[in-house]
């Protein structure tokens, strides 16, 4: 019989995997063998929900489950691959087709952004759920990661982009991926419930992070309309802010992994007793620790290139194809780099997964703000390069907003399509106010030497 937990979601009793019946083996090293729901023997360290029962690498096997995917949605998305060798082979053959050059790489980017997403979530069903969450998310955020370094390996004329790329992350997954999520999750059923400790922890964190991440800008434009020069306090300020936010980020953490990951870890053990394909899901082949790593790998060293050809084309999107710095960090680079995570959220909100879609979500939301933020600002300061966060006052003011929206949606603990389509078409409106947005004639810290 199901029990029901404290938080009121009806849990499965957990059964414990022993050896089998029918199995003549014994205590190896005073040690019984324990097998998972598939048989499969399950290795020391393993979680036995990501025990493949395989050794090594077996390429057929492997490249079968790659493909597959976590999702219907995702398998199709490995349909773009061929894209990335095309991408790779116009930068080097055509170098003068500058827009066929960017959409081939935006395209390319992905299907191995997908692969990461896989390859992370496979290798987080391997240890401990909270842990495993936390690391899917971080290896979800690479992408992001590799983006902003490159960018900001380009000098302070990406600055500007590198700023709106980091609020435009986080507007898209606030607004545009949990929209999608309320929307996809309410289609099924009348009402979707989720824990107050997801939630609440993760809107207060965002509203923290969002109001260190505007400071800066409203310093500098608070005494800027006195006709005060304070470029260089503004970078102080930034980069002072970024050390806060990175101690911020590891305190996040210790709360989830140490102090507090008995709650955590129950309240997405119940979560994923309630998926509705959880004995598909169970049923599937699973990649080897050894198979992980190399997915990992294939990955980021596709990421990192089409990344490298990717970034060369924005001056020529911004200046010959007059498409704004304010569209192409907010809006353009965020959504194909946050795309795989963003099917993986919502795959979750269609199984019912509320509370993991929210952890995906808010998790690397929170991921951008706390830690890829001041690691761009940290690398930008080694670099001599004057990466602030004197973001522009739209960008802060919808920042702002969105949060509070975002906030007041997750205040009853229960979601709806409805809620989903508001949060979309609150992005839409953003979208098109940042298509129209004019470049700044001088961007803050920007135009000057590092200090």
């Amino acid at each position: 019989m199901a029990r029901q937990s404290a938080d009121g979601y009806a849990a499965e009793p957990k059964v414990e995997s022993t050896v089998p019946p029918h199995s003549s083996s014994g205590p190896s090293g005073g040690r019984l063998p324990v097998y998972n729901h598939n048989g499969h023997l399950v290795t020391r360290g393993i979680h036995p929900d990501g025990e493949s029962g395989r050794k090594g690498i077996h390429p057929f096997h492997f490249l079968r489950i790659c493909f597959r995917s976590t999702s219907t949605a995702s398998k199709y998305v490995n349909f773009l691959w061929p894209f990335v060798p095309a991408a790779i082979a116009i930068h080097y053959a055509r170098p003068d087709l500058h827009l066929w050059i960017f959409i081939l790489n935006y395209i390319a980017m992905v299907p191995p952004a997908n692969l990461i997403g896989f390859a992370g979530q496979e290798l987080a069903r391997k240890v401990p759920k909270v842990f495993g969450v936390i690391m899917e998310t971080t290896l979800g955020s690479v992408v992001e990661i590799v983006l902003f370094m490159v960018l900001i390996s380009k000098g302070n004329n990406s600055v500007p982009v590198i700023r709106a790329a980091i609020l435009g992350s986080i507007l898209a997954n606030l607004l545009l991926c949990l929209g999608m999520c309320f929307l996809i999750g309410g289609m099924k059923r009348e009402d979707q419930e989720f824990h107050e400790a997801i939630s609440e922890v993760g809107s207060g964190l965002m509203l923290v992070a969002g109001m260190g991440l505007v400071v800066p800008a409203a310093f500098s434009n608070a005494l800027s309309s006195n006709g005060i020069s304070v470029e260089s306090e503004v970078l102080k300020i930034s980069r002072a802010t970024a050390i806060i936010l990175l101690f911020a980020y590891l305190v996040y953490v210790w709360f989830q992994t140490k102090t507090h990951d008995s709650i955590y870890g129950e309240i997405l053990e119940a979560d994923e007793q309630r998926d509705e394909d959880r004995h598909k899901d169970l049923a599937k082949d699973k990649l080897t620790f050894t198979e992980c790593i190399i997915a990992l790998i294939i990955a980021l060293a596709c990421v990192s290139l089409i990344a490298v050809f990717l970034v060369e084309q924005i001056p020529y999107i911004v200046g010959e194809r007059h498409v704004s710095d304010a569209f192409v960090g907010l809006i353009l680079i965020p959504v194909v780099e946050k795309a795989a995570e963003h099917l993986t959220a919502v795959d979750e909100a269609w199984d019912n997964q509320m509370n993991f879609a929210l952890a995906h979500v808010l998790g690397a939301s929170i991921q951008t703000a706390l830690l890829n933020t001041p690691l761009v600002v940290i690398v930008g300061w080694g670099l001599k390069y004057n990466m602030d966060l004197n973001f522009e006052i739209f960008d802060a003011v919808v920042l702002i907003l969105a949060i509070l929206v975002v906030g007041s949606f997750l205040r009853d603990g229960k979601s709806n399509y409805l809620e989903g389509v508001l949060c979309v078409l609150v992005y839409v409106i953003i979208a098109v106010s940042a298509f129209y947005y004019p470049d700044p004639t001088e961007a803050g810290g920007n135009a000057g030497e590092g200090h």
